[in-house]
This record gives C-alpha cells, structure tokens and sequence, in this order.
C-alpha cells in the first residue's frame, strides 16, 4: 500500500501541532507553579541568532499552513507573529489546526505533479518539497520548542514528544 500525499502531510501536520499544544501547556503551567514570568519561557533562545519559542511556534505553523498552499493552492491564514503569550500561542496553533482540518484531501492530492519553488530557488515537485523541506523544516521547529522548555527546566518527556498513538478517533491502529 503506497502512501498518499495527505497522508504524509496533513495528518501529520496536526499531529505535531497538537503536542505542541500539549508541550505549551507544560511550558504555561510550569511558569505558574514555579512563580516565573511567562515572558521567561516565550522570549527563551537556545542561541542569540535563533528564534525564541515565540518564533519556533509562529514557524512550525507557518511551514504546516504554507506547506498546504503551495501543494494545493489554497489560501492559508495570515497571522501578525506578534503572539507575546501561552493563551496567544496556543491561539495561533489552534487555528493552524483548524485550517489544516479544513483542506479535502482529494485537493492535495491533485497537486501531487505541483511544481514548488523552495527558498533557495530549487524547484520541486510536491511530494519531494513535503519530504525533503516542510516535513523536516516543521519538526525542526517542533523539537526546538521543545528543547526551549526542557532546557528552562520544564518537566518534559520523550513520550511528550511523541505524543500519543491514537488517531483522533481515538482508536490505535
């Protein structure tokens, strides 16, 4: 059995936004219990030329919402990237979410044949830009967010980065 490219894409996508949405709200209740100022955890930086977990947020939700557009030509939504907070935050993940759970899978996969400009000006079909760009680029973002909070001291696991292995049905497979 082949893989589609929904599969590999939008499940995916809202997957990985939902344990950031877990991974958040450790990072929130974590500052509430320890007495911290949020704004520790938001504006934290593993190195001064990357983003804070603000960023590592707004681009994990860009590479996911874009990533759908460029495959399916669908307009994505635009936000501010001015989110300063856990409940902005989780707002913006929440609607990446919700867009994500809009898109009919026969849409992405009419632009399987799409050609893509990467950044650097490669030019990809769709399959291989999901794979070889937005998919690692996305969990690149994911991981970072996570290290941030663990590395500010936020009780985090492997298994908060896995997450679970039911589908939103609830049932494994």
């Amino acid at each position: 059995m082949s893989l589609s490219l929904y599969r590999t894409s939008v499940p995916v996508f809202v997957r990985g936004l939902t344990i950031l949405s877990t991974l958040l709200d450790k990072g929130a209740g974590h500052a509430a219990e320890q007495g911290l100022d949020p704004s520790r955890l938001i504006d934290l930086r593993l190195a001064p030329d990357m983003f804070p977990l603000t960023g590592q947020v707004q681009r994990a939700s860009d590479t996911a919402k874009f990533a759908v557009h460029r495959v399916t030509g669908l307009a994505a939504p635009r936000f501010e990237d001015n989110e300063a907070s856990f409940p902005e935050l989780q707002e913006r993940v929440a609607k990446t979410i919700d867009f994500l759970r809009s898109v009919d899978p026969a849409a992405v996969e009419a632009g399987k044949d799409r050609e893509i400009t990467h950044p650097s000006g490669a030019l990809l079909r769709a399959d291989d830009y999901l794979l070889m760009h937005a998919l690692p680029n996305f969990f690149f973002h994911i991981t970072t967010a996570y290290d941030l909070l663990r590395h500010a001291g936020v009780t985090l696991s492997k298994t908060d980065y896995l997450g679970s292995f039911a589908h939103e049905d609830g049932a494994a497979r």
